[in-house]
């Protein structure tokens, strides 16, 4: 075979190897990414989040059914850390990504008694079940000194959640609205969010 031939045989079985090469190393990234990534978040807007857990503690508190001179205290949604996922996770122990975020409104009812606040609890379960939310913890407990009454539901839909609690020691009723960890807009400013805020409509 002539050396010129023989010279363009293995140029082109060389190139061949590193077009196999550069394909299997390609194919290797594409399957590694989502194992040293994890699960991606979903993305959010966190307006929309804040619309969203206040149109969920609105009925809440109607729900209660509650007489006029138990009104419910104003709360402002709250922010959570987030963590890395997958193999990644490794790579930023303990440390909460910037660009993640879950999302807390915290309110309460003061002076709310025992009787009472059993009734206004049984009446929110059923609220919640209603709505298709399925119970996923009870706080029910009691001891020679103390009772405290509670439970949590969650969404199938998305994953949010209701938490509410009771004590005898403050006679306050606790209400929490969680979004879990989404992605959020760069920018993003939990300090300088008014729609953070919510306040509680009058009873109908």
């Amino acid at each position: 075979m002539p050396k010129t031939l023989l010279r363009q045989v293995r140029i082109s079985r060389r190139s061949a190897l590193w077009a196999v090469t550069g394909l299997a190393l390609a194919a290797l990234s594409f399957a590694a990414h989502p194992v040293w990534n994890g699960t991606p978040y979903p993305s959010a807007d966190p307006g929309m989040v804040a619309e969203r857990l206040k149109d969920q503690s609105d009925p809440v508190y109607e729900g209660f059914a509650l007489p006029e001179k138990y009104p419910a205290k104003s709360g402002r949604i709250d922010t959570g850390a987030c963590y890395y996922r997958g193999l990644e996770s490794i790579a930023h122990i303990d440390q909460p990504r910037r660009d993640v975020r879950s999302f807390g409104l915290d309110w309460s009812v003061p002076d709310v008694p025992d009787t009472t606040a059993r009734d206004a609890q049984r009446h929110v379960r059923r609220l919640l079940a209603e709505r298709g939310w399925k119970p996923v913890h009870e706080g029910d407990r009691a001891g020679a000194s103390f009772l405290e009454l509670g439970f949590r539901f969650e969404n199938p839909e998305g994953g949010d959640q209701v938490d509410v609690g009771w004590n005898d020691a403050t006679t306050t009723l606790f209400i929490s609205v969680y979004a879990p960890c989404t992605q959020v807009p760069d920018g993003f400013d939990e300090y300088d969010w008014p729609e953070a805020d919510w306040h509680p409509k009058p009873p109908q």
